[in-house]
């Protein structure tokens, strides 16, 4: 039981990090507000690129968790990292 809930807690912590990175990306390199920039990767098709740019962080988190020796969590942010890649895959084939 203990394991599942590292696990958890690293899954959540990948999709925050992934969730902020993206936003911290659209922040930094984007003259227009979120939501426009959003609109606009998902009109030039750009929106899996920019998820992608987000997953960057997934790295801090995942080798923080080895360095501190949590593994479990580490495994958990790697499951995140892998639904955000088939998230990207399913977008670009489908859309």
């Amino acid at each position: 039981m203990k394991n599942k809930k590292e696990i958890l807690i690293g899954f959540i912590v990948g999709l925050i990090a992934n969730s902020f990175g993206t936003l911290l990306y659209i922040l930094i390199f984007s003259d227009l507000g979120i939501i426009e920039t959003f609109m606009a990767a998902v009109d030039q098709g750009h929106l899996g690129s920019l998820l992608a740019l987000g997953a960057i962080l997934n790295l801090i988190a995942f080798f923080g968790f080895l360095r501190i020796r949590r593994e479990q969590r580490a495994r958990g942010v790697m499951m995140a990292t892998l639904l955000t890649a088939l998230i990207i895959l399913g977008y670009k084939v489908f859309f």
